[in-house]
């Protein structure tokens, strides 16, 4: 097979079927219209362009240059069993995004910007996720209407303890992934989807 013609190396991904960011996959990723058409490719299904210009309120020709760009660092792929003519339709590749251990820690303020970026615009979506289920939690009927939760904890730890915390808790939501039907199955009758937002850091205790 020609060098040309060769197929390009997986990206790496984590048990959970996570793509795992590099410098340059986040660098890749990290605007903030690229993050919204990601994550409404993941929730909300497959899409074309247009599409996804109605979903965002972005003009087609926005979403996509984007989504080809996206589709450069492996991030989404055509779904050609949708297409019909002209039309294309895109899909996410990944189920998610992790970061690589050494993002956290590296010195390229590039990025260290584009980290911060990414970071603070799913702080955002987090935020207005949140909004939009506590004004429309009475539309839905019981017990969805009380089966949220909006809870906060103070715990002593140590940075090793927190680590840990983490991981047992991911280990619990990836039980429930594995027991849900599939994401593009139709949704059942008692089934819907569910946002977990899983927020832990430390904070500076304030001297009284």
């Amino acid at each position: 097979m020609p060098e040309n013609q060769r197929p390009a190396a997986p990206h790496p991904q984590n048990a959970a079927g996570e793509r795992i960011l590099d410098a340059r996959s986040l660098r890749g990723l990290a605007h903030p219209l690229r993050i919204r058409i990601l994550k409404s490719l993941r929730h909300d299904g497959p899409a074309t362009a247009s599409q996804l210009g109605d979903r965002l309120g972005e003009s087609s020709g926005a979403t996509s240059y984007h989504l080809r760009q996206l589709a450069t660092h492996g991030f989404v792929e055509d779904d050609p069993a949708r297409g019909k003519g002209r039309e294309r339709w895109w899909k996410a590749v990944h189920n998610g995004t992790s970061f690589a251990d050494d993002l956290h820690t590296s010195s390229d303020p590039e990025v260290r910007g584009a980290a911060n970026l990414f970071l603070h615009e799913i702080a955002g979506i987090h935020t207005q996720e949140l909004s939009t289920w506590l004004a429309t939690m009475h539309d839905w009927p019981e017990p969805w209407s009380t089966s949220g939760d909006l809870s906060d904890f103070t715990l002593n730890l140590t940075a090793a303890q927190l680590h840990e915390l983490n991981e047992k808790l991911h280990a619990v939501v990836e039980t429930y992934r594995a027991a849900a039907p599939e994401s593009d199955a139709a949704p059942g009758a008692e089934a819907a989807q569910v946002r977990v937002h899983l927020h832990s850091f430390p904070r500076a205790h304030q001297a009284r």
